[in-house]
């Protein structure tokens, strides 16, 4: 019997799934990660990728394709300064939510520390939430080698793009060097990041689209991904007689996200795609594996979906969100970094100590450090000793102090008057010369400057 699925008003429903989900490369990046999905042939998914440099924009295999910022930009691109990424987005940021005017759910993808992709990725994110689509950012962070400058422009642009996406997935390309070979091509390697990304959209747009005997649809993706912030996603595939076990295990520790764990998440979404033939046992050995390493009261949402492209694989796609408690880590780290330091007068900092040995600003350290508050332990001793009362005939407090200290603390508290030894000027009336009882910043060569030997023969 033939039969369709009719909405309220009596049409049939299209068979695909309703939910609109693109994937928006920002950047050269980007626009390298969505030719990886494509080449890939992801089903139910429109490309989208935009780009400052015109000419990069045209090797691009996605359909739709926005040249971004030709004001500022004047398509040759944004030459690694985030801040020209911004203002091409800003630029054209009607154009952008155009592209994204009934999306369902968006992944931005780009590689950050950059120009455009850094600069930008921020920017679409804030017009997709604006418009009530699900934002999902999944990024990659540079190498090491590529310098302290990128690294801090990837990791300015991430915090930015936290503050607009619902999740945010993101990938240390570092981890390359872990898991491939020394010897493999560089473009090769690149390819490894380009498919994490690749998995990570196909694993939740396959938790969406394939009909399965559990079936899991957008709404319960958005209720695991909506305004969770931090996100791990991880997928596994496996086949053999152990593959249940083997697919579970590589979907929560990705060698690639080796810096992360699903510990202690909150909300967990578990998707298991087979070409039909998975037993219940071999469901219950991938539950088990994943409910080991996730918060024991955590809600965990799962589904199982047929591909038969798959043969005897099966994938686990794990999607962990829910981590309060490194949210709040994080902002105490942001807190502490920009907080003000308060800073002692009489301390030198490390730069102004700089200054100093290259003779740049030696009057100016002189005179913050002479007008330095001047403190003696002894002198503080005395003063408070100075206004306790004691029994006539008992010692004072003062000589009770000196009894508990010693002789030598006798013989030091007894050498008045005692000067600050942070003070580079000497006080009124010093003469110079070369008593080395004195301090020997206060002992002047003759020229205004400090002398720099001691008389032994003094």
């Amino acid at each position: 019997m033939d039969f369709s699925v009719i909405n309220e008003s009596g049409t049939a429903l299209d068979a695909v799934s309703p939910a609109v989900i693109k994937v928006i490369g920002c950047g050269g990046g980007g626009s390298n990660a969505v030719n990886r999905m494509i080449d890939a042939d992801i089903a139910n998914v429109d490309f989208i990728v935009l780009n400052t440099d015109v000419q990069d924009l045209n090797r691009s295999k996605a359909e739709t394709r926005l040249a971004i910022g030709r004001k500022v930009a004047k398509g040759l691109g944004a030459g690694g300064n985030p801040k020209v990424g911004e203002e091409a987005a800003e630029e054209d940021k009607e154009a952008i939510a155009n592209l994204l005017e009934g999306t369902d759910m968006i992944f931005i993808t780009a590689g950050m520390g950059g120009g455009t992709g850094t600069g930008s990725a921020p920017v679409v994110a804030r017009i997709a939430r604006s418009l009530g689509v699900l934002t999902v950012g999944v990024v990659t962070t540079p190498f090491e080698f590529e310098g302290p400058v990128r690294m801090r422009q990837a990791r300015e642009g991430i915090n930015r793009l936290h503050e607009n996406v619902d999740s945010l997935i993101v990938i240390p390309n570092q981890q390359l060097l872990k898991v491939v070979d020394k010897n493999m091509p560089i473009r090769q390697a690149f390819l490894v990041a380009d498919d994490v990304l690749r998995q990570g959209v196909e694993g939740i747009s396959n938790i969406i689209t394939k009909p399965g005997d559990v079936n899991r649809d957008f709404t319960d993706v958005k209720n695991t991904m909506l305004g969770q912030g931090e996100a791990i996603l991880g997928v596994g595939h496996a086949s053999g007689e152990n593959r249940a076990v083997d697919a579970a295990t590589k979907a929560i520790k990705n060698p690639l996200l080796e810096d992360t764990s699903i510990d202690g998440a909150k909300s967990v979404l578990i998707n298991i795609c087979s070409s039909g033939d998975i037993s219940m046992l071999e469901v219950s050995e991938i539950m088990k594996v994943v409910r080991a390493s996730i918060d024991p009261d955590a809600n965990i949402l799962w589904g199982q979906a047929i591909d038969p492209s798959l043969g005897e694989n099966v994938s686990v796609t794990v999607i962990a969100t829910g981590f309060h408690a490194s949210f709040e880590r994080g902002a105490s780290e942001d807190a502490l970094s920009s907080s003000s330091a308060v800073h002692d007068s009489s301390v030198v900092t490390s730069d102004e100590f700089s200054d100093i040995l290259g003779g740049r600003g030696f009057e100016s350290m002189r005179q913050k450090l002479s007008s330095a508050a001047e403190t003696s332990l002894f002198d503080s001793v005395d003063s408070d000793a100075e206004k306790v009362p004691v029994a006539v005939g008992a010692p004072s407090v003062r000589e009770q102090v000196n009894q508990k200290i010693g002789s030598l603390g006798k013989a030091l508290s007894a050498s008045v008057p005692r000067y600050s030894p942070s003070g580079i000027k000497p006080p009124a009336g010093f003469t110079g010369g070369n008593d080395i009882s004195q301090p020997a910043c206060w002992r002047a060569s003759g020229r205004g400057e400090l002398s720099r030997t001691i008389r032994l023969q003094d």
